[in-house]
């Protein structure tokens, strides 16, 4: 048996489990895991769980082919809570959405803007497509651009480039709503392909607006 963290257990054997996305720090699913559990997901590297309705271990992915690569597991200051932070490969949840926490309850209606859905947006695809990456689907678009490599990839985002400054200079709405979203959807593509996280990106336009002395 492998050498397990201290844990504090609860009366039933488990503890509380939150899976994240490492890539995206986007919260996948909350589950619970026993001793076993943990052992199998240090061992194998792979999401191991424990599920109280069916009172049995279960491997995620296993049935579905919606695996999950564990690549570190965080515990919490009181020991009763763990962090499983991984790299799906697939959704995460049952419904076929990337992840469980789906129903938003907006308690300041200020905060709910339309930078914040464009940044929830851009993440929920980024994580798509790292997923497409991963477990390629038969038939899927995204899957056939990573085949193939950067030279597609990146004549697509040519091409989309073109028709963005075509219907800016048509004065189309919708036709500039459209293309965008095809660049910047291509884009998603070319930095999943380089093994490029969007924080990084994120932390350059950080550094570009940071005022300079």
């Amino acid at each position: 048996m492998s050498a397990l963290p201290l844990i504090a257990w609860g009366d039933d054997g488990l503890v509380p489990v939150i899976v994240v996305d490492d890539r995206t720090d986007a919260v996948l699913t909350l589950a619970y895991a026993n001793a076993e559990a943990l052992e199998r997901t240090i061992e194998s590297h792979s999401t191991w769980l424990f599920s109280r309705s069916r009172r049995e271990l279960w491997n995620k992915g296993a049935t579905s082919g919606n695996t999950q690569q564990v690549v570190a597991i965080a515990v919490d200051c009181d020991a009763d809570a763990l962090i499983y932070r991984v790299i799906p490969a697939g959704p995460a949840c049952h419904t076929g959405r990337v992840s469980c926490f789906n129903l938003v309850l907006r308690l300041d209606p200020a905060a709910d803007t339309g930078a914040a859905r464009f940044a929830a947006a851009v993440a929920g695809l980024a994580a798509t497509i790292a997923a497409r990456k991963l477990s390629p689907t038969p038939g899927s678009y995204t899957a056939k651009l990573f085949a193939g490599g950067v030279d597609r990839i990146g004549k697509k985002i040519g091409e989309e480039a073109t028709e963005v400054v075509i219907a800016a200079k048509n004065a189309d709405r919708n036709e500039l709503i459209w293309e965008t979203a095809d660049l910047l959807y291509h884009t998603l593509v070319l930095l999943a392909a380089r093994d490029i996280a969007l924080d990084e990106v994120g932390a350059e336009l950080t550094r570009r607006a940071t005022p300079r002395t």
